[in-house]
């Protein structure tokens, strides 16, 4: 069965510890939930899945459907797969629709940097001695992505590999750093009416009037010797975003006009030493499996955890670095982890407004991958 994006809106994507520092996830997340009820007057979904990654736990996405004010039978999923969070609950919404066992469903994700805790190891667990975040023995705030690698900078050591591997430049990353802070500044007017304003922020807080200089002079995190900066790697964030995924008997039933069909999904994964390639090897396998090559595409989104992403594929596709990430990415905008599959599924239907064929691909802690293409 033909499943159909009927469309989709976020929160602004705000910089942790500022703007939503005392809102919770589940209460953005909700209206989100509740603006994309009114504007395609949705009478009922038969399930909402909310992608999260540093939340409290629990049912992070029941919760969330309760206080938005849907019926108490509306069934709620809540999916972790590290960054690529949103993009799994996506493609589990897309698999559901595809098989007949519902009709209409939201999917997407949220996150709160700002409100993640402080977790504790059970003294039985071989790990409480070996963490101490805050001082505090056994605690920690990043989970364990590998088994050969518990450390707090995993993802900054991972992607800093890849660097190495790759014999990727300082130069190369801080490049797209600064396009990516232009190509969102561009893109402002572009992304207006996909946004919730949330507590009187209508605007994203992330995008800046930068200059290479400042670029070149960021904190490098991992030491001198590294090129990894906190240019170059993507910010910590909160936000939301979600889709709304029909099938084609709902979009008949209803005489609606989506904004695209989702053709097919693939996931992944890679070395979880070196997981910023989960997203180039995602979507290789996505294309490979539906006869088709990036030229065949209008608009790629890439989920821009770090800089290297954007360099691995420019290496790879030199002549299509225009169609890649056209409105910015995450080093401009920043990374509300569960979030993000869901923002490059927005952001690629704003880039499609002419029609054509779009994928956005993301790579997740622990080296896995999520892929989905579309077709306006």
């Amino acid at each position: 069965m033909n499943v159909y994006i009927l469309g989709g809106l976020r929160t602004p994507i705000v910089v942790a510890n500022t703007k939503f520092k005392n809102i919770r996830p589940e209460v953005f997340g909700a209206e989100v939930l509740k603006a994309l009820r009114k504007k395609f007057s949705l009478n009922r979904v038969d399930e909402i899945i909310c992608g999260n990654a540093v939340g409290t736990g629990g049912n992070i996405s029941r919760l969330m459907t309760l206080i938005a004010g849907f019926d108490d039978s509306t069934a709620a999923l809540t999916v972790d797969r590290q960054c690529a969070s949103g993009a799994a609950a996506i493609s589990i919404a897309f698999a559901k629709i595809s098989a007949g066992i519902a009709d209409v469903i939201i999917a997407g994700g949220a996150e709160s940097s700002s409100l993640q805790p402080l977790r504790i190891y059970h003294k039985n667990d071989e790990r409480f001695n070996l963490t101490a975040a805050d001082n505090i023995q056994g605690a920690y705030r990043t989970a364990q992505f590998s088994p050969d690698e518990l450390d707090a900078l995993a993802m900054l050591k991972g992607a800093q590999r890849v660097a190495e591997v790759e014999n990727i430049s300082k130069a190369e990353l801080d490049a797209w750093a600064l396009t990516s802070h232009q190509r969102a500044a561009n893109a402002k007017n572009i992304l207006k009416n996909f946004i919730v304003e949330i507590a009187g922020v209508s605007e994203d807080t992330g995008i800046k009037n930068i200059s290479q200089k400042i670029i070149e002079r960021a904190p490098r995190p991992l030491g001198k010797n590294s090129v990894i900066s906190a240019a170059n790697a993507c910010r910590i964030n909160d936000g939301a975003a979600f889709v709304v995924l029909a099938s084609e008997n709902f979009v008949r039933k209803n005489n609606l006009s989506p904004a695209a069909q989702i053709l097919d999904i693939a996931t992944g994964g890679v070395n979880p030493l070196e997981s910023p390639r989960g997203a180039q090897a995602v979507a290789d396998k996505l294309l490979q499996k539906n006869n088709l090559a990036y030229e065949n595409l209008a608009a790629i989104e890439f989920n821009e955890a770090f800089a290297v992403i954007d360099v691995l594929f420019q290496r790879a596709h030199p002549n299509l670095v225009d169609k890649f990430n056209p409105l910015g990415g995450a080093l401009a905008y920043g990374h509300p982890y569960g979030a993000s599959g869901a923002i490059l599924l927005i952001h690629l239907l704003a880039s499609l407004k002419s029609g054509g064929r779009g994928l956005l691909s993301i790579a997740g802690a622990g080296g896995s991958g999520e892929s989905i293409l579309i077709e306006a």
